[in-house]
């Protein structure tokens, strides 16, 4: 199978979130499973220089951006068995940051238009043409309605994976004619438009073969007004082409027994590194160091989403218990603030680093015996499917991919992988960490084996691709 995949980000190259981490590793494992993939990113310069050097310049042509004709730059790299294009225009990509410039509406209006007139350059036309979030869910439309008239590019397939339904590219009418050449016409007729807006997600809803999300539950939830983002009942409408598949994680890079970041490596065999880490972790963040008392990590941004009002409700009361606290993030100053407040007045117990630091995110995961994860809506999330690969069992809200992923403790069977609470709230969440505290210091067997039960679960990459490639044989029958 040909697949070109297209996203505005990509690890190990340049990354927000979880976009980027399925946009590096899924089309690694399509190509492990012996197909052609292709991956279309654009050249932001903030790429670090030891990829850079690895570049080569292949050629540049012009994409007509409205009136404008703008200059595009290909340069291209393979790299685990994917042939990788980064689309250069320092105009547009030379920038600090990935998002958030008042020009995004121009800059991926220019990058959409250059993925799809590389095609017939470089003598790629894909059976698959899969496309990631607002950035690129443009391209389906595109394709039909500008540049329909190809004949080459009648017959791909397209695939519009929704990783966030929160940004949908929302732009005025103007930006049809003024920046895609095209008349007005199917923003007249509403078949675009939500609002007083050109929505490029609701475009490529439209206009895909197939549309799904990062998660079973979070492609149910989108459908009902609480989390559907205005757009619930474009997604009902079109219910018979939704679906939702989990992420995986690269089993590669999140590997207890060779990260480079570990002090002490360990697996489900053997569990005497974890308990090292958790010292080493206790020494590094402050805290005394006492095996038997259990830790609780978070790894996140700190922002309303992922649920941070409710952990500072309760911080005060979770202090009373026998308990170490430790988070790494930064966010929202309030949570900020707030964090840092406690631990100064709990400095036995709790312990915060206002950063962004990778090796430090995974010595949390590998050596926290819990990990708090109470998002508001998580479309699938990451940190807990890291979180139990390393054996440090989740306490999670169940909405989304946290309720797909984490198997909730079930107190009468004492079984799971994790622990879960279903009504967003403090005291809910309170509860659920309390029951995690009770079965970690009385039940010791029940822990040790949830804890190998979540190491073996499989969330890799292999099993989650495979349901990819499953989806895209339903179109090309």
């Amino acid at each position: 199978m040909k697949i070109l995949f297209t996203a505005a980000e990509c690890a190990p190259f340049f990354k927000t979130g979880g976009l980027g981490d399925v946009a590096g590793a899924l089309p690694k494992s399509l190509a492990k499973k012996g197909n052609e993939v292709r991956v279309v990113l654009p050249f932001f310069t903030q790429m670090p220089a030891k990829y850079q050097e690895k570049l080569t310049d292949i050629f540049n042509f012009y994409v007509s951006v409205g009136w404008r004709k703008e200059y595009c730059g290909v340069k291209a790299l393979e790299l685990d068995g994917v042939t990788y294009y980064f689309l250069d225009n320092k105009y547009y990509f030379d920038r600090p940051e990935l998002y958030g410039y008042y020009d995004d509406g121009e800059r991926f209006a220019f990058f959409q238009q250059a993925v799809i007139e590389l095609m017939e350059r470089i003598n790629y036309i894909p059976d698959i043409l899969h496309v990631n979030d607002y950035h690129t869910a443009f391209i389906p439309f595109l394709l039909r309605e500008k540049y329909g008239w190809i004949e080459a590019f009648n017959h791909i397939a397209t695939v519009l994976t929704i990783h966030n339904l929160e940004f949908q590219g929302q732009y005025g009418r103007e930006v049809l004619p003024e920046l895609f050449g095209m008349s007005t016409e199917r923003y007249d007729d509403g078949t675009i438009k939500m609002g007083t807006a050109v929505n490029f997600m609701k475009a490529g809803i439209y206009y895909a073969d197939k549309v799904n999300t990062v998660s079973p539950s979070y492609a149910s939830e989108i459908q009902t007004p609480e989390y559907g983002c205005g757009l619930d009942a474009i997604l009902r409408s079109v219910d018979y082409k939704l679906s939702g598949i989990l992420n995986g994680i690269d089993y590669e890079t999140y590997d207890p027994k060779k990260d480079p970041a570990l002090p002490f490596k360990f697996d489900v065999k053997n569990l005497k590194g974890k308990a090292k880490n958790k010292a080493a972790l206790q020494k590094k963040f402050g805290l005394p160091v006492r095996k038997d008392v259990p830790v609780i990590g978070v790894v996140s941004r700190l922002t309303y989403q992922k649920g941070f009002q409710l952990v500072v409700e309760e911080m005060a009361n979770l202090m009373q218990f026998d308990v170490q606290f430790i988070l790494l993030g930064t966010g929202y100053p309030n949570f900020e603030h707030d964090f840092n407040y406690f631990a100064g007045r709990y400095p036995d117990k709790c312990s915060v680093s206002i950063s962004f630091d990778v090796d430090l995110a995974q010595q949390i995961y590998a050596g926290c015996d819990m990990f708090l994860m109470p998002s508001a809506f998580e479309p699938c999330g990451l940190s807990q499917l890291i979180s139990m690969r390393y054996g440090t069992l989740p306490i999670v809200h169940q909405i989304g991919g946290l309720r797909d992923s984490v198997w909730a403790y079930n107190p009468i069977e004492q079984v799971g992988t994790g622990f879960g609470f279903e009504e967003f709230s403090s005291f809910w969440m309170m509860e659920e960490i309390k029951l995690a505290l009770s079965v970690y210091h009385d039940n010791k067997n029940v822990w040790k084996k949830m804890i190998k039960t979540a190491m073996e679960s499989d969330f890799s990459w292999d099993s989650a691709s495979q349901n990819y490639l499953d989806l895209y044989t339903q179109i090309l029958r």
